[in-house]
């Protein structure tokens, strides 16, 4: 509020408001005091720009604490209470300065007029720290509500897309080619096969609409997950995973473990001759990590990266944790926040 484009005209206005009201409350008559028409309205004016210009001076200070702060009124009241104080003394200055320089005044007469000069400086000091509160309160709520609805919108899209990421033909035509032929040669890996493809649609109807869920449930979802994928793609896929149980009770978003191993063998060669490796393990400062070696396809089917794109602003606007992605000429990691309850 206090860098506004035109605050020296309100700043002009509010003093020369001040000045008016005072004239026509007699106060001047009221408690004799013999001042000239520029000296009241030059003081009154100087006031209300020095307490305006003290708050702009602190105001980049404070704004830093106010972000980093979980009790955002209490470093709004230090930032009034900062510029009070110096106010305080400013105005003891300049009235002082003035009545006993400029009007010959002893201390005692000039009592009054600094008495009325300070009560001013903290109603005027009063007035523009709840302004500046109150609009500092509006932007928060007017962040946080864009922020929910790009959320919404985003969990929509994630939502959506992962659907049609395992409800896609290929997705259903691969693994019904993997089940028939496990069928037909009468393989005991069948009903597994069917009990695996069955779990992952349960977890995502039942986890869909969810923003967080512990590491332990992805988990316990991901895994048959992988028996799917291993199944396909036998010895040309190797997906390991080493996340200590102290984690398990970390939250962590739906179905994110499972899009970025997607990631990777959509993005990525998985055969006999060259084998994908993919690793799930703790990395650390309460962080997971997914890797894989890089072994590019020259063709990727439809790459939009809508899946870690969505991870990344869901992670931002859930917890405002940042994930990160590090990629080499021989591998390819993203590194996702373990959330606590």
């Amino acid at each position: 509020m206090f860098n506004h484009k035109y605050r020296y005209y309100f700043i002009f206005l509010l003093a020369l408001l001040t000045y008016v009201s005072t004239v026509l409350c007699e106060v001047y008559k009221y408690f004799n005091i013999n001042i000239e028409w520029y000296y009241a309205l030059g003081t009154i004016t100087l006031v209300t720009l020095f307490v305006w210009e003290i708050a702009r001076l602190l105001e980049t200070f404070f704004v830093k604490r106010i972000k980093d702060s979980s009790n955002k009124v209490r470093v709004l009241v230090y930032f009034f209470v900062a510029c009070g104080t110096i106010m305080f003394m400013l105005t003891t200055a300049l009235v002082l300065a003035e009545s006993i320089l400029l009007h010959n005044l002893t201390l005692s007469k000039s009592f009054i007029p600094l008495k009325l000069n300070l009560i001013y400086t903290v109603l005027i000091n009063l007035l523009f720290h709840l302004l500046n509160a109150i609009l500092f309160y509006f932007k928060e709520y007017k962040t946080k509500f864009v922020e929910a609805e790009e959320l919404k919108s985003i969990t929509a899209q994630a939502e959506l897309q992962l659907i049609k990421s395992q409800i896609n033909p290929h997705f259903l035509f691969n693994n019904l080619n993997v089940l028939s032929s496990l069928v037909m040669q009468h393989n005991e890996d069948a009903n597994k096969f069917i009990e695996a493809f069955s779990q992952v649609y349960r977890y995502i109807l039942n986890n869909k609409e969810k923003e967080l869920v512990t590491l332990q449930t992805e988990l316990e979802f991901i895994k048959p997950y992988i028996f799917l994928l291993e199944k396909r793609f036998a010895v040309g896929l190797n997906i390991k995973i080493d996340i200590p149980e102290k984690y398990n009770e970390s939250l962590i978003i739906p179905a994110s473990l499972q899009m970025l191993v997607e990631n990777a063998i959509k993005h990525n060669i998985a055969s006999r001759s060259k084998p994908l490796n993919i690793l799930l393990y703790a990395n650390g400062n309460h962080t997971l990590a997914v890797s894989n070696n890089l072994q590019l396809r020259e063709i990727v089917e439809n790459s939009t990266e809508i899946g870690l794109k969505n991870i990344i602003k869901r992670y931002k606007l859930v917890s405002g944790k940042e994930v990160l992605v590090e990629k080499s000429t021989e591998s390819f990691k993203v590194i996702l926040p373990l959330l606590l309850d």
